[in-house]
């Protein structure tokens, strides 16, 4: 099957957009993880780990047809954080460009009638509304239960039980 030229770059940024939301991400756990967020290391090491599946997944879509992926390199992350908040603002804000890029990837297969690869991206369609939803909602947890060190501290078990229900939602 072909593809063309335009939707095959797309692809190849979105390796791109991966990868560096996978170390984005991993950098977020090792801040997490030194300041003693221990439910907060787990959830963004969990994170790092599925942008990285998203990215091999469109790494493979574009070897099963025949095309070599562009493998990149990635981008430095930050990892000056300010707090447990701060982050998972960033998180979302990460997901939403992610969201955007994805959608712009449909647009261009619509556009092309690439109706294997619209198909394709609907999974990843899905997957941005799950976690745009999942950071908007543990965001709302500061406005709900606070901002104060204990609160904080029940937000790092709610981010540690997150990872928990997934690992367990996802070996069912």
């Amino acid at each position: 099957m072909k593809i063309s030229k335009n939707i095959q770059n797309g692809l190849n940024n979105q390796i791109s957009l991966e990868a560096n939301a996978s170390n984005i991400y991993l950098s977020m756990a090792s801040w997490c993880e030194v300041i003693g967020y221990e439910g907060g290391a787990s959830f963004f090491y969990a994170q790092s780990d599925e942008e990285r599946a998203h990215m091999l997944k469109i790494v493979h879509y574009l070897n099963n047809l025949g095309i070599a992926a562009t493998i990149p390199a990635t981008k430095l992350p930050s990892s000056d954080f300010k707090s447990l908040e701060s982050i998972l603002k960033t998180a979302l804000k990460n997901e939403q460009a992610v969201t955007a890029a994805i959608h712009k990837l449909v647009e261009i297969a619509q556009k092309d009638k690439d109706h294997s690869t619209y198909a394709f991206l609907e999974w990843f369609v899905n997957e941005q509304v799950q976690e745009e939803t999942k950071f908007e909602t543990l965001i709302q947890k500061f406005e709900l239960i606070g901002r104060d060190k204990i609160a904080i501290n029940e937000i790092d078990k709610i981010l540690a039980s997150s990872v928990t229900s997934t690992n367990s939602a996802g070996s069912a």
